[in-house]
């Protein structure tokens, strides 16, 4: 049994909270049910399957949403960010910082995926009452890491980020080295193969969003723009309004910095006016903010790193940027609301499908996989890619989108001008089955959501 689930974004905490730690002990407790499910085979009868492999397809752990980048000056010898130099000594010294903060701040979560244990029943007749069987065998879990554009560092050579990457290890309890974490899975022989016993490719799906990948570079081992607009804009925004405006109640700072939990992601302005609402903070208060909010622009597109991405006679997503941040400085919140809620209704419906890209993936087009996975879009998706006749049988061939396992604060879409949001978490997770597991089915998935 393969289980495939992606974009936990396990944080610091210093750019919002990350999921809670109980949305882990519901799927460890309902790994025994799937695992005795799937002994159940193709011809009635139930044999305990060998194994659970599951894959951690990227923006796992997140080391991008963290304050902790910010406390090093522009055009300083220590100036440190997730663009800068990586064989710089003070580089690993600042990812490795992130990683212990976030693994502290996700002890709890990562423990219970670290001490799974799963028991099923050694034979059974039937399912019913199948936990009361006394006699148990346990069913070895194996965890594989790739990596996404949250967490790419994790696949950079050296010796120092092969110590950060021992840490992971033994604190997800994963079955791979502490050697650089694989984007593709052509990277990792051993998962590559694993994989294609599920006749499954699966990649995080980023490299088709041009802001968070580069398509000029050769690997994933770099910073996209993205990475540029989170540090410096999302992560630094709640930092300089309380410095700057030290008077805001705490619980104005603390909502902004769960910006990026935000959806749709139109709906930012909207989250940040609705503190300003909510809170009943004056109109002097509201404009602070607000030049606040330009300066940052300013001084991020004045930033080398994104003149670099401008590229000469396309409208690329700097210059989209640059549109964006310059409408902002010349209207009003309300204005700036208005316009968002005018895309979002008229030309933005907030899905974004990749479907389309799983065609042009060599395991497709070689029939070398009749399952292509991405995460990356945070939106769980199922679509049929093509259906034929192999050895009289139908085969069919489909995409998939693994979700997220996130915390969201949802526009509401009654009335959605009154700036209302719904909190809520969500949990998604893709099953494949092998040979005749599962009575002979090949996939299933499960999703939950809770507040």
């Amino acid at each position: 049994m393969l289980i495939i689930l992606s974009d936990l974004h396990l944080t610091d905490g210093t750019c919002g909270e990350p999921i809670s730690a109980d949305a882990f002990y519901v799927f460890a407790e309902r790994l025994d049910e799937m695992a005795m499910r799937a002994s159940w085979r193709a011809d009635g009868t139930y044999r305990p399957i060998d194994e659970i492999n599951i894959l951690l397809l990227g923006d796992i752990l997140d080391p991008l949403h963290s304050t902790l980048w910010l406390d090093t000056a522009l055009n300083t010898p220590e100036y440190t960010r997730p663009w800068t130099d990586r064989n710089a000594p003070r580089y690993a010294e600042k990812l490795h910082q992130i990683t212990q903060a976030i693994l502290k701040k996700n002890a709890e979560s990562l423990e219970s995926l670290r001490n799974i244990k799963v028991e099923i029943p050694r034979e059974l007749s039937t399912q019913r009452h199948w936990r009361a069987r006394k006699t148990q065998v346990e069913v070895p879990v194996n965890f594989f890491y790739m990596i996404g554009n949250h967490d790419w560092y994790y696949g950079i050579e050296g010796a120092a980020f092969d110590a950060i990457r021992a840490e992971i290890v033994e604190a997800l309890g994963l079955a791979q080295s502490n050697a650089p974490f694989p984007y593709e899975p052509e990277d990792d022989p051993k998962l590559a193969a694993m994989l294609a016993q599920y006749r499954v490719y699966a990649i995080h799906g980023d490299r088709y969003d041009s802001f968070n990948f580069d398509p000029a570079q050769k690997t994933r081992i770099h910073s996209g723009l993205g990475d540029v607009f989170t540090v410096e804009m999302l992560n630094r925004f709640p930092v300089e309004v309380a410095r700057q405006l030290p008077e805001l109640p705490e619980n104005v700072i603390a909502n902004f910095r769960e910006l990026s939990h935000v959806r749709p992601a139109l709906a930012t302005t909207l989250w940040v006016s609705s503190q300003i609402k909510h809170n009943n903070l004056p109109n002097e208060t509201q404009n602070e903010i607000k030049k606040i909010w330009e300066q940052m622009g300013k001084e991020f597109l004045a930033l080398d790193v994104v003149r670099d991405f401008d590229k000469t006679f396309e409208f690329d997503s700097v210059d989209k940027l640059e549109v964006a941040l310059n409408i902002s400085k010349l209207a009003s919140f309300q204005t700036i609301n208005d316009l968002a809620l005018w895309v979002q209704e008229k030309v933005w419906g907030g899905d974004i499908s990749y479907a389309r890209y799983a065609l042009q993936e060599k395991a497709f087009t070689e029939k070398k996989a009749n399952y292509i996975i991405y995460g990356h879009t945070h939106h769980y998706e199922l679509k049929p890619l093509d259906t034929e006749e192999n050895s009289r049988q139908l085969e069919d061939r489909l995409y998939f989108n693994s979700g997220t396992w996130h915390t969201f604060y949802d526009l509401a879409i009654n009335k959605p001008y009154e700036q209302k949001f719904v909190k809520y978490q969500i949990s998604n997770y893709l099953i494949f089955y092998k040979d005749d597991e599962r009575h002979g089915h090949k996939f299933e998935t499960l999703s939950g959501i809770f507040s």
